[in-house]
């Protein structure tokens, strides 16, 4: 055998291709190696040796060309504005970390690409690039040259393939149950007593017909377990299909050498049924995690809370399941666009970083299209839905927000785990057969096949993810949303909790602003509320709602600065509304109540007093957290609310007041270094930088919602009396993974036992090996929706 390819393992023969020293089994690999090494890119190699592709001697030549009609691409890309363009590829080349690593950083190799994501389980690359730079099919060149080739077809719609995979799986599924209902009944005489007078021209008979009807279930309704194992044996990994593959082969071979020779009938029945109560299996879990699916990215995964203008030119909040084509909707400044739309106001501001991860604002004029997931910066618009948008769109894109990573050790033990099963089964079984076949060979070949069977780290592996996933599931019908599962693990470990104070542990709606000063005319008070409503903030909100009518002037120029204040011009005429220090140049005289000042063209007019009203369950949230977790709070307003916040808190050292955003993520930052793990509970408007630089962030959601993507949960509003509540079932959840691991370890250690003993056939094998997992399942959802409703008290 000759040297390995350096970059994918194959053998390179006698003549290997040469370069820098190193061995290439052909130019296509040598190709890409040096690539990598041209772009820094060598540290693929590291994370797994040995993990390229072998590149196959293709010609590109104008094989992409039809990505150059304009009518092809737009069906291809997702997103595309201002110089930016996004599209996801279906890449089946895709197989280990080294993949990952690579197709994350292809900014690397081209610098028109802005940003690339891989979603694993579906073999998916989501790209952000510039199309000025590089164009479509120079992007798929691109991939094909280092030899991730992406499978491009134009109806390539998820629905369409999901259910393209159940029609192939039910196929499988009924060609094995044909064969298991007929096979069983040319066996049927080898059960029962007088078998022996049976003629041999029969038995022949039988065993051949039970030949022909178990090939196509072996090279058919079987074939997904063959074609798994070779991919892994290919890449020097043994997964849990390489067993099973084994078994399935070896009681087909033996059968087939006992029919032959006129020594029985063979062990078929077992065979076809065993296939087929593994696709039964197969099958069950498939539509379970289709469901979690379902539930996940359709059934209100994230409440955003959309402000329609009505026939008669009120307002009202709608939810985003009720948005329709044709409504005319109201956007404030940083307010998250929930629908293709068209604008109507005269121009807009759209920041697409929560799609593109571009920061700078792409500037719109009435008539053109704005795309779902863009913000607005500046003063409030009109837009018109030209498309509605399906919540699953925005979860990927709250979830494409890699900047926080949150690392899971209960994954981490089921991989260990799972690298050395396998190599274990085949051994124990291995052991078995040997044995057997010296002490009792006629239950050699069960012993054998029964263990490769019974054994299965599938009900480990899905442990986690249906608990979380019905975690997930629970807290959604409760008010809570979470970006992943991830997050619920980062939840378990969490010691200290950071409160923001304005809109989080407030309720904006239920704030009452006073005016304080010269009285103001209707022209004032139409300046006020149009400048107001402009921002999401929870201050302006109440300012907004105390101003009766709806009329409303033009505002220009309007900015908002964080933790300061709001300004524009007004009819001409500038307005800036805010803290006295943003207002005035000085410092608030009176820190014992929360004002919001207001000035006119070259006039201080007053300001607005007002009134804070603490959420619902306050004391109650935090007199039980404070049992588990430090708890902080931390604002950007005075120290007005100082007195009544120690007798809910206690500890007036843990309250900070008069904080920027900087200063919230600096304190974050600090407690972190001193080996906290933190959650940071704000509304996303200033806080937006803490959030991110906390273990968890977790909003919270009033009923006009600014989605803010820095965040890892979002509460409703309604629900943020159940926060402990939460975190203790959390708590619950965990204990349930663990359980659920013991079981499944239980339930192999008792399994193999039997079958070591020869005291199982493969056929019960195959019927008890699904039934684990769905125990586990069944276990697992049970006690977690059961649990669950205590969440809904």
């Amino acid at each position: 055998m000759g040297r390995k390819c350096i970059h994918c393992g194959a053998d390179c023969g006698t003549n290997p291709v040469i370069w820098d020293e190193m061995p290439f089994c052909c130019h296509g690999c040598k190709t890409v190696y040096q690539i990598l090494n041209e772009k820094k890119l060598d540290k693929y190699y590291e994370i797994q040796p040995m993990s390229g592709v072998k590149i196959e001697n293709v010609n590109l030549g104008n094989k992409y060309a039809y990505l150059d009609n304009n009518e092809i691409a737009d069906k291809l890309i997702e997103f595309s504005d201002g110089g930016v363009s996004r599209v996801s590829l279906y890449i089946p080349s895709i197989h280990c970390a080294s993949c990952i690593w690579l197709l994350e950083n292809l900014r690397t190799l081209n610098n028109g690409i802005l940003q690339s994501m891989v979603n694993f389980p579906k073999k998916k690359v989501s790209i952000t690039y510039k199309p000025s730079e590089i164009s479509l099919r120079q992007l798929v060149e691109l991939l094909a040259s280092i030899h991730y080739i992406p499978e491009i077809t134009l109806d390539q719609l998820e629905d369409k393939k999901n259910k393209k995979t159940d029609r192939k799986l039910i196929s499988k599924i009924g060609v094995a149950g044909f064969s298991l209902l007929n096979v069983m009944a040319y066996n049927f005489p080898e059960y029962l007593p007088g078998k022996e007078h049976l003629s041999t021209e029969f038995v022949k008979f039988f065993g051949w017909m039970s030949i022909l009807l178990s090939i196509p279930v072996v090279f058919y309704s079987a074939s997904d377990y063959y074609q798994s194992a070779i991919k892994g044996l290919k890449h020097k990994i043994i997964n849990i299909d390489v067993p099973i593959s084994l078994g399935i082969f070896t009681l087909f071979i033996q059968s087939f050498y006992d029919i032959f020779l006129g020594q029985g009938i063979g062990y078929l029945d077992s065979l076809v049924g065993l296939v087929f109560f593994l696709l039964i299996g197969k099958w069950y879990q498939t539509k379970t995690y289709n469901a979690l699916s379902f539930d996940r990215n359709y059934k209100s995964y994230f409440p955003i809370a959309i402000t329609i203008i009505k026939s008669d030119l009120s307002e009202e909040i709608i939810s985003m399941s009720k948005l329709k084509v044709g409504n005319e909707i109201i956007i404030r400044n940083q307010e998250l666009i929930p629908a293709d739309s068209i604008l109507i106001s005269d121009t807009a501001n759209i920041d697409y970083s929560f799609v593109t991860g571009e920061s700078i604002p792409v500037g719109k004029k009435r008539g053109e299209v704005i795309y779902a997931g863009g913000r607005q910066v500046g003063p409030a618009i009109r837009l018109k839905v030209e498309k509605t948008v399906e919540q699953s769109y925005l979860t990927q894109l709250w979830n494409q927000d890699s900047e926080k990573n949150i690392n899971s050790n209960l994954d981490s033990v089921i991989n260990k785990v799972s690298n050395y099963f396998t190599i274990v089964i085949l051994t124990i079984a291995s052991i078995a057969g040997i044995y057997w076949w010296l002490s009792d060979p006629s239950i050699a070949l069960f012993a054998f096949t029964s263990v490769l069977i019974i054994a299965c780290p599938c009900a480990l592996a899905l442990t986690i993810p249906f608990t979380f996933g019905n975690t997930m599931r629970v807290f959604g019908k409760a008010g809570f949303y979470i970006k992943n599962t991830s997050v619920i693990e980062g939840l378990h470990k969490i010691d200290t909790i950071v409160f923001d104070k304005t809109g989080t542990i407030t309720h904006s709606k239920s704030m009452k602003a006073v005016f304080v000063g010269d009285k103001l005319s209707k022209n004032s008070l139409l300046l006020i509320k149009s400048l107001v409503s402009q921002s999401a903030h929870p201050l302006s909100l109440s300012i907004a709602a105390s101003i009766h009518g709806n009329s409303q002037a033009m505002v220009e120029n309007f900015q908002e600065i964080p933790s300061m204040g709001i300004t524009g011009v007004v009819n001409g005429v500038r307005v800036n509304i805010g803290s006295r220090k943003f207002v005035t140049g000085k410092e608030d005289e009176n820190p014992n109540e929360t004002r919001v000042y207001v000035f006119i063209k070259d006039h201080i007019l007053g300001y607005f007093k007002i009134e804070n009203k603490y959420r619902s369950g306050l004391d109650k949230v935090v007199k039980s957290l404070k049992l588990k977790y430090n708890l902080y709070l931390i604002s950007g307003d005075n120290e007005s609310e100082k007195t009544n916040l120690k007798q809910i808190f206690g500890d007036e050292t843990k309250l900070f007041f008069n904080q920027s955003p900087t200063d919230k993520k600096v304190f974050i930052r600090k407690l972190k270094e001193e080996g906290r793990r933190v959650m940071m509970i704000g509304d996303g408007l200033n806080d937006a930088g803490a959030l991110l630089e906390s273990d968890v962030g977790i909003t919270i959601a009033d009923d006009v919602y600014q989605f803010s993507p820095a965040c890892d949960g979002i509460i409703e509003s309604s629900s943020f009396y159940k926060l402990h509540k939460y975190l203790k079932f959390i708590n619950y959840s965990m204990n349930i993974v663990r359980i659920s691991f013991i079981l499944s370890f239980i339930y192999n250690i008792v399994g193999i036992s039997f079958a070591v003993s020869g005291h199982m056939t493969p056929l019960l094998a195959a019927v008890l090996m699904p039934v684990s997992s769905v125990s586990v399942v069944a276990f697992v959802t049970f006690f977690i929706r059961f649990k669950g409703k205590s969440l809904k008290k």
